[in-house]
């Protein structure tokens, strides 16, 4: 799957959220959008998954405009997890994880023998499969995005966007949650609050400031104390690992008058 958006803008009322961005998803990529709160990423990433329409700009699929297919089409090619999740009657786990399934249905189609193992499947994956006849709101928040994941999973889809879908768990989840991603094989693009996490799963990463793209490159490229600075107003050593990878320690004030 590749994604190219190109000069794309949103207005909310008379605000402009989004100020031109330009965006290009390889195919098999995982790409992680950072900024500070505010600054766009995650209105962007509704404009890929259609909660948001841009006001201006275009936004292709493998070369098709997104504003020419259906929400059908799109939800076939784009599955998608996000922050926050919350259903007004108490659905069973699998009954969750099969609506994963809608975009390959018929108004009026049960679901079949097909369905159900896919659904298992997806279960298995993200090692959900003995909660599935549990209530999903009896779950805690790290199960529960498990289950979202699992539903993502069963549409199939070559691309899936992660809305900053670890914000709130604590760190084991949200390591269980990157680690699955990472070993989909799939075409990822996610807005990232924890720079630590972009680092250690990201291909690429694209910031974003105030509606803009401010920064692109790899993790070892973009994420220099100096930047860091620039975009988030904070002082921070960025360190080598053994095994290569940097990491980021944050300095508090009084470390770095």
């Amino acid at each position: 799957m590749e994604i190219l958006a190109e000069a794309v803008k949103l207005f909310i009322g008379d605000k402009e959220i989004l100020k031109g961005l330009d965006v290009h998803l390889r195919p098999k990529e995982f790409l992680g959008i950072i900024g500070p709160n505010g600054s766009g990423k995650s209105m962007f990433l509704k404009c890929l998954y259609r909660v948001q329409k841009p006001t201006a700009g275009t936004i292709t699929l493998n070369g098709r405009a997104l504003d020419e297919l259906s929400y059908r089409e799109s939800a076939l090619q784009l599955s998608v997890v996000a922050q926050h999740n919350f259903y007004s009657f108490d659905f069973s786990v699998m009954e969750v994880v099969l609506m994963g399934r809608s975009p390959h249905k018929r108004l009026l189609d049960r679901d079949n023998a097909a369905d159900y193992e896919i659904a298992r499947r997806a279960l298995r994956t993200v090692g959900m499969e003995e909660c599935a006849e549990r209530s999903f709101t009896s779950l805690s928040g790290g199960e529960q995005q498990r289950v979202i994941l699992a539903r993502a999973l069963t549409q199939e889809a070559e691309c899936m966007i992660l809305d900053e879908p670890t914000n709130h768990l604590d760190i084991k989840y949200q390591l269980q949650i990157m680690d699955i991603v990472k070993g989909l094989d799939l075409t990822v693009v996610s807005a990232i609050h924890d720079l630590n996490i972009a680092a250690l799963y990201c291909d690429r990463l694209i910031a974003i400031r105030k509606g803009r793209v401010v920064g692109l490159g790899t993790p070892r490229e973009l994420l220099t104390e100096e930047f860091i600075h620039e975009l988030y107003e904070v002082r921070a050593k960025v360190e080598t690992a053994e095994d290569g990878r940097i990491y980021i320690r944050y300095l508090p004030q009084y470390l770095s008058d």
